[in-house]
C-alpha cells in the first residue's frame, strides 16, 4: 500500500492535466453552496471518481466534482461538495482533498458551510464568519506518524483563521451593505442535529455556530501553512422556544437563499488575494 504523500502526488498530478495555471486558491463549498461554482471562468470539472484516491461524496447537495478555472482573474480550485467523517470516511480521507491541493500550489483556502445558529442575534439566512472554532470531533486528522514534510508534529492553532482575510471580508461585506457575524464554530462528528440540550451545552462552552465539517479541513490547512478563511450560512437555529424539528431540506433551502451574499462576498475576496 503507497503512503500518504504518495497518493497526494498521484492526485496531484492527475489534476494538473485538466489545468494552464497553477491555483493560488482553494475553496470548499458546503451544504446547498455549490453555486459559487458558476463563477469559475473556463472551469475544468473532473468528477472525484475520476481521480485517483480520491473518496466520492455521498450528501444530498455535494455535488462531488473538483473544478478548475479562474475567479475574477485569479487561479482557483474549488471542491463542489466535501467529505465528512459521518459518512464513513477517516478523517485522512476527509481531509486528503486540503493536502491535495496545497500540492498543487494553492496558499489560501475559503472555507464555507451551513450551520445551526446559538447565538441570540441570529436569524436563519444570516452569515456568520468563522474567527476560531472548537473540535468536538471523535478522532484528530492528524493522529498518527507524522510527515514533517507536510507539517510539524504540533502545530500552532492560535489563529487558524486569517485576521487579515477576516478584517478584508467585513469590509467586502460593509461595502456592500451585506450584514455579517463573526463568531465561534463548533465542529460535531453527526450525521444527527442537536438535541436541545447539546445546543445549549455548545453554547456555553462557547459557540456561536454548529456544523459537521470544516473544522478537519481547517487544522490540515494550518498543519501545511495555509492561510485560511471560512463563512458559515446560519441555516436553522438551535436555541429557540419552538419546537426544534429541523431537516436536512430546510438547511439546503436555507442555504440557497443565502448564497448570493456569500458568493459576493468569496469573489471579491478572491479578487484582493
Amino acid at each position: 500500500m503507497i503512503g500518504l504523500q504518495q497518493q497526494i502526488k498521484e492526485s496531484a498530478d492527475y489534476i494538473r492535466q485538466f489545468g494552464q495555471q497553477a491555483p493560488v486558491t482553494g475553496i470548499i463549498l458546503g451544504s446547498g453552496l455549490g453555486n459559487l461554482a458558476k463563477e469559475i471562468d473556463n472551469p475544468k470539472e473532473i468528477p472525484y471518481g475520476d481521480i485517483p484516491h480520491f473518496p466520492v461524496s455521498t450528501v444530498e447537495g455535494h455535488h462531488g466534482k473538483l473544478i478548475l478555472g479562474t475567479i475574477k482573474g485569479k487561479p482557483v480550485v474549488a471542491m463542489a461538495g466535501r467529505f465528512h467523517y459521518y459518512e464513513g470516511f477517516s478523517m485522512q480521507m476527509v481531509t486528503f482533498p486540503v493536502r491535495v491541493m496545497k500540492e498543487l500550489g494553492i496558499s489560501t483556502l475559503l472555507v464555507s458551510n451551513a450551520a445551526g445558529g446559538m447565538n441570540a442575534a441570529f436569524n436563519v439566512g444570516d452569515l456568520m464568519i468563522i474567527t476560531d472554532h472548537i473540535n468536538l470531533q471523535p478522532e484528530h486528522p492528524l493522529r498518527g506518524k507524522n510527515e514533517n514534510t507536510l507539517g510539524p508534529r504540533f502545530p500552532d492553532m492560535s489563529e487558524p483563521y486569517a485576521k487579515t482575510l477576516v478584517a478584508k471580508a467585513k469590509s467586502i461585506a460593509a461595502q456592500n451593505n451585506i450584514p455579517v457575524h463573526t463568531g465561534v464554530y463548533v465542529g460535531v462528528q453527526g450525521p444527527t442535529f442537536e438535541t436541545r440540550a447539546e445546543y445549549k451545552f455548545m453554547h456555553i462552552i462557547g459557540g456561536d455556530a454548529v456544523g459537521m465539517s470544516t473544522v478537519p479541513e481547517v487544522i490540515v490547512a494550518a498543519h501545511a501553512g495555509l492561510r485560511v478563511f471560512a463563512m458559515s450560512v446560519i441555516t436553522d437555529l438551535g436555541i429557540r422556544e419552538e419546537e426544534n424539528t429541523i431537516t436536512h431540506q430546510e438547511v439546503l433551502e436555507a442555504a440557497n437563499a443565502a448564497e448570493p451574499k456569500l458568493t459576493l462576498i468569496f469573489r471579491e475576496l478572491i479578487a484582493q488575494l
